[in-house]
């Protein structure tokens, strides 16, 4: 399905669900939900949006999933959140305010359904959230709520800095620590 312009203006700040359940071996943590994911209600779901490959060339799915699989990932101990949960065109478009709000709801999540790690998806947003300003990808130090923390790049199609394949690496290596 590709959604019209109508419907992308349309579902500008709607939220979309999370898929969570407690004790998930891993909470993949996007930034927010773009308009085509808030059109279709499926996490990561623009065409281009590296997610999905990076997940399954990282060694966590035996296929690559397409976001309307999305509630199959419960099952293999995943799951998926955002930091701020109103949708928008970019995640430029999100103020450091919402970052930081976010980043107060997601440590209530991560207390509430305690998995056993948090992989948020972009450096800058978990910096903001969580006001770690010189965090660098990979483990961090910190726990929230108990929650061990890793830190991945921004699989979206705009982050040029990650090639599929080096993505790919950063899944593998955290899924490495996680199993």
């Amino acid at each position: 399905m590709t959604p019209s312009a109508a419907e992308l203006a349309g579902a500008a700040g709607q939220p979309i669900p999370d898929v969570i359940a407690p004790d998930l071996a891993v909470l993949f943590c996007g930034i927010n939900p773009g308009l085509w994911s808030a059109v279709t209600g499926h996490h990561f779901a623009r065409p281009g949006n590296r997610f999905w490959p990076a997940l399954h060339r990282g060694g966590f799915t035996g296929h690559q999933f397409q976001p309307a699989e999305q509630p199959g990932l419960l099952a293999l101990g995943l799951g998926i959140t955002n930091v701020v949960a109103r949708s928008s065109a970019r995640a430029d478009d999100l103020t450091r305010e919402e970052l930081v709000e976010g980043g107060r709801v997601l440590t209530a999540k991560l207390t509430a359904y305690r998995p056993a790690w948090l992989a948020v998806l972009g450096i800058g947003a978990y910096r903001t959230a969580f006001g770690h300003p010189r965090a660098t990808t990979g483990e961090q130090a910190e726990l929230i709520g108990g929650t061990r923390v890793w830190v991945l790049p921004n699989p979206s199609g705009l982050n040029a800095h990650y090639t599929l394949d080096r993505l790919a690496e950063e899944f593998a290596a955290l899924r490495a620590a996680v199993y």
